[in-house]
Order: C-alpha cells, then sequence, then structure tokens
C-alpha cells in the first residue's frame, strides 16, 4: 500500500505537468488537477508509442519524462491547482484513496496479467516494440498503448504495475471537481481491475469521462474526438466512443471538419503500430492486408479464430459442435450458457432492450446518438466475438445515462461505501467466491491477504524456465506453467509451441544477431521439425515429472 502511495505521489505532479506541456500543442479539453492529469496520460501514451518503434522504454526514457512533468509542474506552479478541493473534499479523497491503494495492493489475479500485460512490458521496456511479435507469440501482437504506458513507468516509479490504482486516484479527483457523484458507485466494480495494468479499467474511466462532458455539452469536440480515438487505441472493442465524439461534433455542436486532423493522427499511429507487431491494422482481425514479410500464418490466425468463437461459448462446447449450430442455437447457447456468464449475457440484452426503450421515451438528440453508438459496438462484438469482457462498458455506459439524475452525492457516496465494502471482503476473503460463485473461475486465482501488502503490493515469485533453440531462435518457456510472466526474453508461451509445431511453422529471427530486428515464421525442414518435437516432447515429460 505504502510504495503504491508514494507511487501516485510522483506520478500524478509528473502526468499534470506533461498535461500543462500539452497544452502548449493542443487546447484544453479538461481544467483543474483531473484535466490535467488526463492529459499528460495522453500526450505521454502517444509519445512513447511513437519512440517505442526506435528505443525500449527503459529507466532513462522514464527518468527524462518525470523530470519533464515535474518542471512544468513547479515552473508554472500547477501545484496550487489542488487550492480548488475544499477540507470535505479532501477528507473524501483521502478516504476513497485509501481503499484504492487496499484493493491495488492485492495478488493479482486477471489471466492475461501473467500471459500478456507483464510479457508484453517485459518486451517493451527490454526492446521497444519488436516488428512482427506476434509470430513470436500472437497474443503479444496486441501491445496496446495502455501496456506502453505502463511500461514506461514499470522501471522505477511504478515497478509493481499498480498504475491502474494510479488512474483511480485521478479519477476520483475528477468526480469531485466535476460534482458527477454518480460515477462514485463505478469505483468498487473497478477496484477488481486495480492489482493489474488492465486496459479494461483505463478505457472504462476514459469513456465515462468523456461521456459525461459530452452529456454537459463540452464544445471543444477536437479534444473530443482525438481522446475518443485514443480510447479505441487502447482497445478497439470501444469503436463506439469515437462513432459517438464524431455524430456529437458534426449533428449537435456543428463542428468544421479540420477538428477530425488530431484524431486521424492517432488513428494512423494505432494502425502503423499493429501492421508493425501483428502485420494487419486491427488486432487480431486479419482485414487489411498490405503483405508485409512479418504478418502471422494463416493456420495461426484460423487457430486463433476457433478459439475465440468457442471463448464467446465460455469453452462449453467444441468449435465442430458450434459450427453446426442453427441460428436460433447460436442464440439460445449463447443466453444459456451454464454459470454466472448467462446471466451477464441475459442482462447485456435486457440493459440494450432498456436503453433502447428510455431513448426513444426522451426524445433527446444526444441520448439517441449513444444509443446508436451503442448499438453499433453491440452488433459488431457480438458478430466477432460475445464474450461479456468485451462489452463490460456497455453496462457503466447504460447506468450512466439512466441513474444521473437519481444519485446525488449522499446517494453515491452511501453507494460507493456499500459497495467497496462488498469487494474488500470479496478480495479479502477469495474462498467466498470460490464457494458461492464457482462458474466465477478467476476466484480460484485469488491470492490471499498478507501482511507485507500493507508496505508493498504482493506479486508473484519468478518461475523456473527451460531453454530450447529450434532453428536460428533460441528461446525459453516456463516450466509446468502456461504462461511467461517472469521468464526470460524471448519467450513462447506452452500453447503456441503446439500451435506452430501442428502448422508445420515455427517463429524464426529475421537477423540471427539482432532480436530488435523483429520476428518472421518459418517452414519447418526436417531437423528443425525434430527439434520442435523435442521441444513438445521436454514440456510434457515436466508435466509427466511433476505428477
Amino acid at each position: 500500500m505504502f510504495l503504491i502511495l508514494l507511487s501516485s505521489i510522483l506520478l500524478i505532479p509528473v502526468l499534470m505537468g506533461w498535461g500543462k506541456a500539452s497544452e502548449y500543442v493542443l487546447d484544453k479539453f479538461l481544467i483543474g488537477v483531473s484535466g490535467k492529469s488526463l492529459s499528460g496520460i495522453f500526450t505521454i501514451s502517444v509519445l512513447w508509442t511513437g519512440l517505442s518503434f526506435f528505443i525500449p522504454l527503459n529507466s532513462h526514457v522514464e527518468i527524462a519524462t518525470i523530470l519533464i512533468g515535474l518542471f512544468f509542474f513547479f515552473h508554472d506552479k500547477i501545484y496550487k491547482e489542488f487550492s480548488c478541493f475544499s477540507k470535505k473534499d479532501f477528507i473524501l479523497i483521502a478516504f476513497i484513496s485509501l481503499i484504492i491503494i487496499f484493493c491495488g495492493s492485492f495478488y493479482p489475479f486477471i489471466l492475461d496479467h501473467f500471459g500478456y500485460y507483464v510479457p508484453t512490458i517485459k518486451w517493451l521496456t527490454e526492446f521497444g516494440m519488436v516488428k512482427g511479435i506476434s509470430n513470436l507469440d500472437l497474443t503479444l501482437g496486441q501491445m496496446s498503448i495502455w501496456h506502453i504506458f505502463q511500461a514506461g513507468f514499470s522501471n522505477f516509479s511504478d515497478p509493481f504495475l499498480r498504475i491502474n490504482s494510479v488512474l483511480l486516484i485521478i479519477y476520483t479527483l475528477y468526480i469531485i471537481e466535476k460534482k458527477s457523484w454518480i460515477q462514485l458507485c463505478f469505483i468498487p466494480i473497478l477496484m477488481l481491475f486495480s492489482q493489474s495494468p488492465s486496459p479494461d479499467l483505463s478505457v472504462i474511466v476514459f469513456s465515462v469521462i468523456i461521456l459525461n462532458e459530452i452529456l454537459k455539452g463540452n464544445r471543444s469536440t477536437a479534444q473530443l474526438f482525438v481522446f475518443s480515438v485514443f480510447v479505441f487505441a487502447i482497445k478497439p472493442t470501444m469503436i463506439w466512443l469515437p462513432i459517438l465524439s464524431f455524430l456529437y461534433s458534426f449533428l449537435i455542436v456543428k463542428s468544421p471538419s479540420k477538428i477530425l486532423f488530431p484524431g486521424v493522427l492517432v488513428i494512423i499511429l494505432f494502425f502503423t503500430k499493429n501492421i508493425w507487431t501483428f502485420g494487419y491494422p486491427v488486432f487480431p482481425i486479419s482485414i487489411g492486408d498490405i503483405g508485409v514479410s512479418w504478418k502471422p500464418n494463416d493456420k495461426i490466425l484460423e487457430t486463433s479464430s476457433h478459439f475465440a468463437i468457442q471463448k464467446t461459448y465460455d469453452m462449453q462446447y467444441t468449435y465442430q459442435e458450434i459450427e453446426k449450430f442453427s441460428f436460433m442455437d447460436y442464440i439460445h447457447n449463447w443466453l444459456f450458457l451454464h454459470g454466472i456468464k448467462s446471466a451477464i449475457n441475459i442482462f447485456f440484452v435486457v440493459s440494450l432492450i432498456v436503453f433502447i426503450i428510455f431513448s426513444f421515451i426522451k426524445k433527446n438528440r444526444i441520448i439517441s446518438l449513444i444509443c446508436i453508438s451503442i448499438l453499433i459496438k453491440s452488433i459488431l462484438v457480438i458478430l466477432f466475438s460475445a464474450q461479456y469482457r468485451f462489452f463490460i462498458d456497455v453496462f457503466f455506459v447504460i447506468f450512466f445515462v439512466l441513474f444521473t439524475g437519481f444519485f446525488n452525492q449522499r446517494r453515491s457516496i452511501i453507494t460507493f461505501s456499500v459497495l467497496s465494502s462488498m469487494i474488500v471482503i470479496f478480495l479479502t476473503v477469495p474462498s467466498l467466491a470460490q464457494n458461492y460463485l464457482p462458474s466465477f473461475r478467476l476466484g480460484n486465482f485469488m491470492g490471499k491477504m498478507e501482511t507485507a501488502q500493507l508496505y508493498k503490493p504482493s506479486t508473484y515469485s519468478d518461475l523456473t524456465f527451460n531453454s530450447y533453440k529450434v532453428g536460428n531462435l533460441s528461446f525459453h518457456i516456463s516450466e509446468r506453467y502456461p504462461y511467461n510472466f517472469s521468464t526470460k526474453l524471448p519467450a513462447i508461451s506452452e500453447s503456441y509451441i503446439f500451435d506452430d509445431v501442428k502448422a508445420g511453422i515455427f517463429p524464426q529471427m529475421q537477423d540471427k544477431k539482432d532480436m530488435r530486428k523483429g520476428f518472421i515464421w518459418k517452414k519447418l525442414n526436417l531437423k528443425e521439425k525434430m527439434e520442435a518435437e523435442n521441444v513438445i516432447i521436454s514440456i510434457k515429460k515436466s508435466y509427466q515429472q511433476n505428477k
């Protein structure tokens, strides 16, 4: 807890300093402590994304960024912004922040933390953005901008990867500055994402803030659009937000087309990043092929697509079974899965129906645009992979629009307190989730509370690993563990070894002397096939020895 607090005390002034610096280039979008902090996040994220093509985001980058941010913070006397808070505000901020950093100090339990978040951050800090890295491990092709932001601060100012806890504190400042009290109700739910650098938390926070600004009539449409595109660049399932900002800018505010320019630049950067790491403009969709040599193998993409379809049905059906579904089977089996996912899916459909009816009754142009944007996003998600984690943001949007007038300060603080108590109990006593919500599988990965976390956040110890070589690639695999969150680079997940060998291919270095030159896939010759099969035999044998 204490170290998360220190990170927050350091990073918030740094972000505010960069937010102030950005005002010399971009117009103000948000004012106050939170406004400058959020602008700082945007500015640093975009800057580091560009830098990571050329250099690793190591301690040199971090030190320079911190010094520049602190320079503007003190030189421009930005610390005076804190005077806008009253004594009661400071007490409320301290109370909420204490709960945030407490929840953020628990062990990470989101599986993507180990298989995607941490490995991505390790690559960025040690090598920068590597061309064709999806050939090594397809998941790494995502390289979310949020992980680029986390990577740059992971060397010493936030080595425990709790940047989401810092963002939640900034979000608290925004809520209190804007007196948008209903948003206090969201913080307890978001605290479930505070132990990991999950992009889900950042996109929900940014999207609700932008939504609030649109509903309040913010006319800084260039900034609204570029921030909306930024959220989309963090996680493309947030496509509804730039659609909404676009429609709001031209149908409500009647802005000139030039307001799109900053957002278009961010979109170009996003597409370039994805083509560099994945080979296509949007991960994991193989659309927009420009013929780069480092794009993934078609069979690997097909396997990934089949897996995504299975994930839609919570892995309760094989791909062959799903292929045989009729149209009604697709709907029925998705709505009535075994376990908690069924309740979430049904609630999602009911929420959409309620929101559509509400928008018809209100006859408000902005609410109608929100409804249209959400429907477009929902249709796209259902068509590609209707996993609940891809539409969780919709619940926040609908709740915000429906109940924003009901939740005053008193009701919001009471709701926050009740929900926070439930979340604290949930995290402190993980056996409750394991016993009473057996279908909530993440409950099985939740670690117990430890006294040491009052000082530093709980983290798992490093894994042992084995080293192998196939062709010109020397690589490492965690021993008896499917992910590589602490394994020496280059590391490959077990599942991708099996997928590659099954497809008759294997990743190789483009330049055997320089890993930064990137990776391609290559068809296995006889010698390489024997080397790869020996790797699989070794992996299987390690599990047999553990029995």
